[in-house]
């Protein structure tokens, strides 16, 4: 991805290490070269401990790494970050902070979550995301709607280069600002949440759009992240709209052209 301003990240579809050309057949037996998206492994520490090997796209380890710390509770937006090590050659991570983590009771409890490439929740999440409520008083024009998504497939991306990636996107107001992708939309969060973080980027007059599925999953991600509107150009989970209503967060799912449905948080859509 190439920086565009202070606090703007979109695609970077010239970057040649994200993608890589086969040699296949087309319908007519024909031989064509066809772009691929390159998938790799990459492992997080926390201080001494190592935590997670996650199947990404390699384009921003480092945000990835610790947006995934901060979504599974393993360190807090209030953590002082000592420091952040990446080894190219190993696809390694090592994020020390200046306290201790109980790992052990954190990764005692997992579950698998309905998200592309199976995400993973550790630790009581499910139960502290209902303590939350998203008071921002931000609101979304009803026109910024299919504005936002028109403006998204006008971006040059990955998907539109080799396809097999989902895309979540930063908005402010109807503008994006911040583009990401992954192969799975758990990672492209991730890499959001960790952007946002290590940028003190004021998430509460943001919305929050994915290609991807309103799951539970993503529902709690966009409210650990404080942000207020979550978009989808695809359809709910009846667990992702019940957290939606108890957290407040203003909820809009497909989101096709000048058609969607909102399920929650009805009083941030100005018509």
């Amino acid at each position: 991805m190439t920086q565009q301003n202070k606090h703007s990240l979109f695609p970077n579809i010239h970057n040649d290490s994200l993608t890589q050309n086969i040699e296949g057949l087309d319908q007519d037996n024909k031989k064509i070269s066809a772009k691929i998206i390159k998938e790799g492994a990459l492992t997080i520490f926390l201080n001494n401990q190592e935590i997670v090997t996650l199947m990404c796209i390699l384009d921003h380890p480092i945000y990835l790494a610790i947006g995934y710390l901060l979504n599974q509770n393993m360190i807090g937006e209030k953590d002082k970050i000592r420091s952040i090590d990446f080894d190219k050659d190993l696809n390694l991570i090592v994020v020390r902070t200046n306290k201790k983590t109980n790992y052990e009771k954190i990764l005692k409890k997992k579950v698998i979550t309905s998200g592309c490439a199976q995400g993973t929740v550790f630790g009581n999440i499910y139960e502290e995301i209902g303590k939350i409520k998203i008071t921002s008083k931000i609101i979304i024009r009803h026109k910024w709607i299919y504005e936002i998504s028109k403006k998204i497939n006008q971006i040059p991306s990955l998907y539109l280069e080799a396809g097999a990636v989902h895309g979540c996107v930063i908005i402010n107001k109807n503008k994006p600002i911040i583009y990401m992708e992954d192969v799975g939309r758990h990672n492209a969060v991730d890499k959001i949440s960790g952007y946002m973080f290590l940028n003190n980027i004021n998430p509460e007059n943001k919305i929050f759009y994915t290609t991807g599925r309103l799951t539970s999953e993503m529902i709690i991600k966009t409210v650990k992240m404080k942000i207020p509107i979550l978009i989808s150009r695809s359809g709910f989970t009846s667990w992702g709209v019940e957290i939606a209503k108890k957290t407040n967060l203003t909820l809009i799912g497909r989101a096709k052209g000048k058609r969607y449905t909102i399920l929650s948080g009805h009083k941030r859509l100005k018509y």
